[in-house]
């Protein structure tokens, strides 16, 4: 029986190359730190009648949805994933008009057994997150955010995908 027990690991890395052939990123580098990451596949089927009867289904596959929660995002990260301007001398994030890029995203799942699925998200964009901050009190609360990426599939086509393009692939440790 597999059981999920654990996430960690959330790493981007730039898809610098996905033209049908060549397919590259970035170095990787940490997202945030998380506790949950959820994906959801956008599908949709319908079923044909003809003669009266059920005669064929059509299916249809989408993006992914994947929404990461974990701690709030470095201003440098928050510009990168957004496609906003990041100061490196001052700090500072300008909330500037948006440029997006794709990016590759990777995490890892621990099982129930102690072995791991390490994913990897081939190409996809961040949506811009959400902020949120309370004032202190004398509870422990605290925010940290939540961030939702779009998987697509690539351009490139790989044999192990069938001479197909991808959305991403997942290797077991076992």
């Amino acid at each position: 029986m597999r059981q999920f027990k654990g996430i960690s690991d959330v790493y981007i890395a730039e898809v610098l190359t996905d033209d049908g052939t060549t397919y590259t990123t970035g170095t990787p580098e940490r997202l945030a730190f998380v506790a949950r990451v959820s994906k959801e596949v956008s599908s949709d089927s319908a079923t044909l009648y003809y003669d009266n009867k059920a005669m064929a289904v059509v299916n249809s596959e989408g993006s992914d949805e994947i929404t990461i929660e974990g701690s709030a995002l470095e201003l440098k990260t928050l510009a990168l994933i957004t496609g906003k301007v990041y100061d490196e001398a001052t700090g500072m994030f300008v909330d500037s008009e948006r440029t997006v890029k794709n990016f590759a995203l990777g995490y890892k799942e621990k099982m129930l057994d102690g072995s791991y699925r390490f994913n990897w998200r081939l190409k996809g964009t961040f949506a811009i997150p959400a902020t949120e901050a309370n004032t202190e009190s004398d509870g422990t609360d605290s925010n940290g955010q939540t961030v939702n990426y779009t998987g697509i599939f690539t351009e490139t086509k790989f044999t192990k995908a069938g001479n197909n393009g991808a959305k991403g692939v997942v290797v077991s440790s076992e």
